[in-house]
């Protein structure tokens, strides 16, 4: 990447080892280019390997896999899901695919992800009304750990299933135990922008005591839930979720450089937060603490305080031909949602941006001064560099 060129939030990043066309040649010259195959099977393997996940899933996105993941907790129409309210609408989509209510929890300010005491509150709140949730959505979000010990206890206490959304944190490690791992679902995604991609495709973990059994169970509905049958007998709803075996390739090979790209990553990371240190006006997001921990990285977060305004900033970056963007609008603040409950630390809440719709619970604060800088692992030096110095000048 050249510094004089478009720098890019986050774009696919191929290993430039021929890994990824090694296994798509074996799919073209086996004539295996559909939704299942070696590839498909081994990354799957490989998945489950690395993570030690009892079993993944390897479907056409990272929804689809929330959306198996709800099915498989079953939740069914009129049932409450809590789910973190700082993340991308596509976390709670699926809550709506299934007719089920949300119900947004706020985030907490040292991981910016759900917070476990608003989460307790939900708990509490609901349960008098007589309305246990059938599932809890945590996320991870730009790939920092939530306070997943904390959310799975209160979840075990309360026996909801936890799903966690680690579409952002594929390689993230918390205390020597990976993302997606600590719940009885996780989520993986493979979208362009991720830290290894497949180009679109995403991976279902399960890891519930009935592991094996659920993991047939989302296999049958992630390929139209046909029936053994000679025939075509359907007697449940299906979907066309499966990952190919060609993009299942991509991912293979593009597995066996994560841990390359994490470095980067948190170089990167690394990179602004020397850079900021001496600007009280801008903040790095959080990043893990403890032994034996590893954030992913994926992206680069700042706050912005004082006059500095993160559509501004946002702006100016775009002048200078630099990608970057807001962090995610919390969904409790997104019109599609609003008619549903969200649950926050903060009694009172009030508009605090007219221009962006942002209140003053925590995610809503977060979200109205927050930017994501350029985190794309092809950067170079002078690149971080040149979106330092546009920074300094938005």
């Amino acid at each position: 990447m050249s510094s004089y060129g478009h720098i890019f939030l986050a774009s696919p990043h191929m290993s430039g080892e021929g890994y990824e066309q090694e296994y798509i040649k074996e799919a073209f010259s086996s004539n295996w280019i559909a939704p299942l195959g070696k590839n498909v099977t081994e990354f799957e393997k490989e998945i489950e390997k690395k993570t030690s996940a009892k079993k993944a899933v390897a479907l056409s996105s990272g929804t689809a896999a929330i959306h198996m993941a709800l099915k498989a907790a079953g939740v069914r129409e009129g049932d409450v899901v809590f789910c973190q309210s700082l993340t991308f609408a596509a976390t709670a989509n699926p809550v709506l695919y299934e007719k089920a209510v949300p119900v947004f929890i706020d985030s907490e300010r040292e991981t910016w992800n759900m917070s476990p005491e608003a989460l307790k509150k939900a708990f509490e709140t609901y349960e008098v009304m007589g309305k246990r949730p059938k599932a809890v959505i945590a996320v991870h979000l730009y790939g920092n750990c939530a306070k997943i010990e904390e959310i799975v206890s209160i979840c075990k206490k309360h026996g909801a299933p936890l799903i966690e959304d680690a579409a952002e944190s594929l390689g993230t490690v918390y205390k020597g135990q990976y993302t997606g791992t600590f719940g009885d679902y996780g989520i993986y995604s493979f979208n362009g922008n991720k830290i290894i991609t497949t180009s679109g495709g995403g991976m279902l973990l399960v890891n519930t005591a009935d592991a094996e059994e659920k993991a047939e169970k989302v296999l049958f509905w992630a390929t139209q839930a046909r029936e053994a049958a000679e025939w075509y007998q359907h007697e449940e709803i299906g979907y066309n979720y499966r990952m190919s075996n060609v993009v299942a390739g991509i991912g293979r090979g593009q597995l066996r450089v994560l841990d390359r790209r994490i470095e980067k990553k948190r170089y990167i990371y690394d990179f602004y937060k020397r850079s900021f240190e001496k600007d009280r006006e801008i903040q790095l997001m959080p990043r893990e603490a403890g032994e034996n921990s590893c954030n992913n990285c994926w992206l680069t977060a700042v706050q912005l305080s004082g006059k500095r305004k993160p559509l501004e900033m946002i702006g100016a970056l775009r002048k200078a031909d630099i990608e970057s963007r807001p962090i995610w609008k919390p969904l409790h603040l997104q019109p599609v949602f609003g008619g549903y409950d969200f649950v926050s630390e903060i009694e009172e809440r009030q508009i605090v941006d007219e221009r962006m719709g942002a209140d003053n619970s925590v995610a809503g604060e977060i979200f109205c001064r927050g930017v994501c800088l350029p985190s794309d692992t092809k950067m170079q030096d002078e690149d971080l560099e040149r979106v330092y110095r546009a920074v300094l000048r938005g």
